[in-house]
């Protein structure tokens, strides 16, 4: 009922165009933290930004409140990844998609034919594609050709702010990947919670292994858990991960199995997934996340 009501009030409010700007500025709403970040960067000081997802927080499972309708209704634009990620908010945003108001689905604009295929997501593609930064960077051309739409006056502003922080993920690019050839290939097997890295490994050639499918609203069995051990002890993998957006009781339980066939496998960090970490720290951007994360896995599995 409280979902229903929730959708009522979006058609209304969105019927209504009741559209306006704070201060002269352009009100951005973003859903995940990756999404909030880059947006950060390339509107910078001539937009009003709210995230919806803070750290942590595990899109596949997160709800719309009252407060995020709010937030919405009142927006002039709204980017959000797509491809089923925020899975719990697709009815909402195919509501406003009927209306006079079209959220932005960055994941939308990629080449499909590129994407890894899924049986998880109704989209039927893996919708983790901000771990490969080429995507990234696409993503971040789209939004400033969004907000310069919305708002030609700043239309400069945010071609200068996307070259500056396209240059930086160039950068980043050139970083993770003297990095990672530091890890010889036969030890780039990356195994976590779930199924999110798979455009990480795909860029970086690491064979990627996930405990839960694609969506952390799948679960792991008795059986998912005794498969990967005995895939773990037949590769004599060092380390397993645990993620920040997702119980590490399922890890934990992955590395009691090991211990229980005579074998040993250390929880070699926690990485970022779903989520970056606190704002205000380096893990708290995409940038500083990737660089995280990477240094994490390779430092493990050395």
């Amino acid at each position: 009922m409280k979902k229903r009501i929730v959708l009522i009030l979006i058609i209304a409010s969105f019927s209504c165009e009741n559209e306006t700007k704070s201060n002269g500025k352009l009100n951005i709403v973003t859903t995940t933290s990756m999404i909030t970040d880059l947006v950060k960067n390339i509107g910078g000081d001539y937009v009003n930004l709210q995230g919806l997802m803070g750290s942590g927080v595990d899109p596949h499972l997160y709800k719309a409140s009252e407060g995020d309708v709010t937030k919405l209704v009142e927006a002039n634009v709204i980017f959000y990844n797509g491809l089923h990620l925020e899975g719990k908010l697709v009815d909402v945003f195919e509501k406003m998609g009927n209306a006079t108001k079209t959220p932005i689905a960055l994941g939308e604009e990629l080449n499909k034919s590129t994407l890894i295929g899924s049986d998880y997501f109704a989209s039927n593609y893996d919708p983790h594609v901000w771990f490969d930064i080429a995507y990234f960077k696409q993503f971040a051309s789209k939004v400033a050709q969004v907000l310069s739409e919305n708002d030609p006056a700043n239309a400069e502003n945010y071609k200068s702010n996307a070259e500056t922080y396209l240059n930086e993920l160039e950068a980043l690019q050139s970083k993770i990947k003297a990095t990672i050839e530091t890890l010889p290939k036969e030890k780039r097997i990356l195994v976590t919670a779930h199924d999110a890295f798979n455009y990480f490994g795909k860029a970086y050639d690491f064979e990627v292994v996930g405990l839960q499918g694609f969506s952390t609203a799948t679960e792991a069995g008795v059986q998912d858990v005794q498969k990967l051990s005995a895939f773990i002890i037949e590769r004599n993998i060092k380390a397993i991960f645990v993620e920040s957006s997702v119980p590490k009781r399922t890890i934990e339980a992955l590395q009691a199995a090991v211990k229980s066939k005579g074998h040993d496998v250390e929880i070699g960090g926690t990485l970022y997934s779903d989520a970056l970490g606190n704002a205000g720290t380096a893990e708290g951007t995409y940038i500083g996340m990737f660089e995280y994360n990477v240094n994490t896995i390779v430092g493990a599995l050395k």
